[in-house]
């Protein structure tokens, strides 16, 4: 994947943590355990990323996962009103210890790069595919795995590399500049498969 090709990287969350993020960034799960919010994770992925160690890094739960394109799977499962899909500038991508991940970092089988050297090796068609779909189930769950690609940023995403937010329906646009009025908040119904 070329590096022009990422424009912004993407972090779902529900509307009410919007406030703390614009505050203090997107923490790790790790540091966002300090403070009261709602997570939108399944227990069952957050065991397993809580049980992945970064090669040559630190405990997973120590990063920010942010994805390439939040049209994916999670979205998929997840999706509802109040969430909200915040935008991060690609700068991220230079962060010191930023990682890049082939594919969803839960997955046994995904490999970690440094990035944005990393960049070089994810498949682009993959990583921003339409739809992971495909009638071979092995392949579909490679497909799956590697719709959610990712950039594991240490610790916290500074509110300074926040781009604003997408949200599913215009009423979404009312309650997002309710909490975080200085950001740009748009309707983007393909994010949320709409």
């Amino acid at each position: 994947m070329e590096r022009s090709r990422v424009t912004e990287l993407h972090y779902m969350t529900p509307f009410e943590n919007l406030p703390s993020i614009a505050q203090y960034g997107i923490l790790s799960n790790l540091r966002a355990a300090a403070f009261s919010h709602r997570s939108v994770a399944l227990a069952d992925v957050q065991a397993r990323r809580d049980a992945r160690v970064v090669p040559q890094g630190r405990p997973l739960h120590e990063y920010v996962n942010l994805y390439f394109d939040a049209r994916n799977a999670m979205m998929y499962s997840r999706r509802s009103d109040d969430l909200a899909v915040v935008r991060v500038s690609a700068r991220v991508l230079d962060v010191p210890g930023a990682v890049v991940t082939d594919g969803n970092a839960a997955n046994n089988v995904t490999a970690f790069y440094s990035s944005p050297g990393g960049l070089s090796s994810l498949e682009e068609d993959r990583v921003f595919a339409e739809w992971w779909d495909h009638e071979d189930p092995w392949e579909k769950q490679e497909r799956k795995r590697q719709r959610q690609a990712e950039v594991l940023v240490p610790d916290v995403v500074p509110p300074a590399l926040i781009l604003g937010c997408y949200t599913w329906k215009t009423g979404g646009v009312v309650a997002c500049q309710r909490l975080v009025g200085h950001w740009s908040v748009e309707v983007n119904t393909h994010v949320f498969f709409g």
